[in-house]
């Protein structure tokens, strides 16, 4: 690392440690807690890894470090939030969850550096998802989502983003080849791509959660259209007709199947049904009401009386406590994270394609909790990545920023300069 390198790396790490503890002190002064023994050992483990974290970045030669800082900063603010909801506490759980997520940010940031070389695995992403799919289906239960292990449970689901990212994101060369399959010239990886998007459609719908479907039609569409945006794809308008007449008879087909507690959410009025299917939303609205601009302050909130208020409701838990300025600030730093590619743009076309589902895959499920939380939309019930509680999703979030950190700092083999001295002499002789 350049002298630059390090002034500016050390700069940021002092911003990101400041902030922290702005909000420590926050709390020291507003918080709700029995005694300060119980702030010191949280603002202990904020910092600490903060600490533990800037060093071991240290350790990693990559292009830029903004999505790392960015990385930290929302997940340590993640962690100040779950261990003040109704009371000041370290939540030892969600600490753990955030070193898991940030473990499984280098594993996904050493495994999607090299494009040359994962593209020789492709099959393998095939493989993981058919597996994926193929646990939820026997190892679940009865049409669940979870694999229960006892001490802990497993939503193989959320595994299932990263994989089917990987199944969707294209190379330039995939789009040159194609076969005629009745007529119509396709590219057999898009093809695979649709039956596995058509595959979890059916799954989702299996295990009756649907709130989740969104994000994976996302992902199939943002990879679908970067596929068929490349310059020399040459797409027929038979083609194009076709697949978008496909979308609006499974959109179609997908409301009249939809089971009957879908369509209740969808006209449900939670004024008038405050203590049935509306009483969720009722209790969120309330509480964000309740929270204003600037919040009850941190541990005082009434919320976190309601179930699932650290992880479906997380938001109008945030606007109570903290304040609805603050939740939209940490909104925007998520975004602004995950626009880091536009500034730095990918350097290869798998990047940019990777970059394309992880974003649409972050934006639509952070939307969806946001929405649903404030009744502008029905409520689905997902998580808000990295500031939700959740292993399973936590994980999966933090794999995936490894995935877009490896498009910011992808490896490029130099080519291999062949020396012709010998030749030269004998052509001298």
């Amino acid at each position: 690392m350049e002298k630059t390198g390090k002034t500016k790396y050390v700069i940021s790490a002092f911003f990101v440690l400041i902030a922290h503890i702005a909000m420590l002190y926050s709390m020291f002064y507003n918080g709700n807690y029995d005694s300060p023994g119980k702030l010191i050992v949280l603002s202990m483990a904020v910092i600490g890894l903060d600490i533990a974290y800037f060093i071991a970045m240290l350790f990693f030669r990559q292009t830029t470090y903004t999505i790392d800082f960015m990385l930290i900063f929302i997940l340590n603010i993640s962690l100040i939030f779950q261990s003040s909801f109704g009371g000041i506490q370290l939540s030892v759980k969600h600490l753990v969850t955030c070193i898991a997520s940030l473990v499984a940010c280098r594993f996904g940031y050493i495994l999607c550096r090299d494009h040359k070389w994962i593209q020789t695995k492709k099959k393998a992403f095939y493989i993981a998802t058919g597996i994926i799919i193929l646990s939820i289906l026997t190892l679940t239960g009865s049409r669940s989502m979870w694999i229960d292990l006892g001490f802990f449970t497993i939503q193989p689901s959320e595994f299932l983003k990263p994989a089917f990212i990987l199944v969707c994101t294209t190379y330039v060369a995939e789009q040159q080849n194609k076969v005629s399959i009745w007529k119509f010239n396709i590219v057999p990886e898009n093809l695979i791509c649709t039956a596995f998007i058509i595959l979890i459609c059916g799954l989702q719908w299996w295990c009756r959660d649907l709130g989740s479907l969104p994000t994976f039609v996302a992902i199939y569409l943002c990879g679908l259209c970067a596929r068929l945006c490349y310059p020399k794809a040459k797409l027929s308008k038979k083609l194009i007709v076709t697949g978008i007449a496909l979308i609006g008879v499974l959109a179609v087909t997908a409301i009249i199947l939809a089971p009957p507690y879908v369509k209740a959410r969808l006209f449900v009025d939670i004024w008038s049904d405050s203590t049935g299917d509306g009483y969720q939303q009722s209790q969120a609205l309330i509480a964000i009401a309740n929270g204003g601009w600037f919040g009850k302050g941190a541990g005082n909130g009434d919320l976190h009386n309601i179930f699932a208020y650290e992880t479906d409701l997380v938001f109008a838990s945030i606007c109570e406590e903290w304040g609805l300025f603050f939740a939209l600030m940490v909104v925007a730093v998520i975004l602004i994270m995950l626009a880091c590619p536009l500034v730095n743009p990918p350097r290869s076309y798998f990047h940019a394609t990777l970059a394309t589902g992880v974003c649409s895959a972050f934006v639509v499920q952070m939307a969806l909790n946001i929405f649903g939380s404030c009744n502008m939309i029905p409520f689905t019930g997902v998580t808000v990545p990295f500031i939700s509680q959740g292993g399973s999703s936590m994980v999966t979030c933090g794999f995936m920023m490894g995935m877009l950190i490896a498009g910011q700092s992808p490896v490029f083999k130099n080519p291999v300069v062949k020396n012709n001295k010998k030749r030269k002499r004998v052509t001298a002789r």
